[in-house]
């Protein structure tokens, strides 16, 4: 576990989902624009994703492709950083990069979208030193994994959907090796519902708990959700809209 300056902040985390863009028609999603405002609006972190451009620069960008936020059928992979730049979202805003992030000096959680991010992504984190502010995870074990593993240092870390699947399984069957799952972490961002499967628990949220591991739950816009989540133990909320949970 690499307790760091992420978990430094005020409890409980508000996490901005991609900054802070839904109250807005002039403010693109993962854009600085969106990072500035939701730290206006008091959020304590700030929720991005990686992908790499064409010449292996790491950018902030959910999607692997422009088309349902800039409307181009382009994919980022198949574009120079260059070429990125002048393509532009709302607001007149544009793609950032990750060091545009990082220069912010706002505490980030990041998502590695793709393996061809993994290496950009890290080399980025190694020249900010950025270490203790940033959280690196992916939806892919596989990925997190080869990310940690380059870093030089420790950073905190959240879980795969591999490790939340055999974490919830294992407390359902009383804890059987769920030690051995949770190893390494530092927090579980969660939906509070997924396939049919209900991680807003009590007794899973304990259970990570007493290991020291956070649970932040996304993507939560209601206030009145949040304060219920929040009651049964979470440590933090990942919301697209921070201006309202504030």
């Amino acid at each position: 576990m690499a307790r760091t300056a992420f978990f430094d902040s005020p409890m409980p985390r508000l996490l901005a989902h991609r900054g802070l863009s839904e109250h807005s028609p002039e403010i693109a999603e993962n854009s600085l624009e969106a990072f500035q405002a939701a730290i206006l609006a008091g959020a304590t972190h700030i929720e991005s994703d990686v992908h790499a451009t064409k010449d292996r620069v790491a950018v902030l960008f959910h999607d692997e492709d422009l088309s349902r936020i800039a409307s181009v059928n382009y994919k980022i992979r198949d574009l120079s950083l260059k070429d990125l730049k002048t393509i532009r979202l709302k607001g007149e805003s544009v793609v950032p990069t990750l060091a545009e992030g990082l220069d912010l000096g706002v505490l980030l959680n990041l998502d590695i979208k793709s393996k061809l991010a993994i290496s950009p992504t890290v080399a980025e984190i190694e020249r900010f030193e950025a270490h203790q502010r940033v959280l690196v995870s992916s939806f892919s074990s596989g990925r997190r994994r080869a990310a940690l593993a380059q870093l030089s240092k420790p950073v905190a870390t959240s879980a795969s959907m591999r490790e939340v699947a055999l974490a919830w399984l294992s407390d359902r069957m009383g804890g059987i090796g769920f030690d051995r799952i949770v190893s390494g972490l530092d927090a579980f961002q969660i939906p509070p519902e997924m396939y049919g499967i209900r991680f807003a628990s009590q007794s899973f949220i304990q259970r990570l708990a007493q290991r020291g591991i956070e649970v932040h739950f996304w993507t939560i816009n209601d206030p009145n959700t949040a304060r219920e989540l929040l009651a049964m133990g979470a440590s933090g909320i990942v919301s697209d809209r921070v201006d309202l949970l504030n």
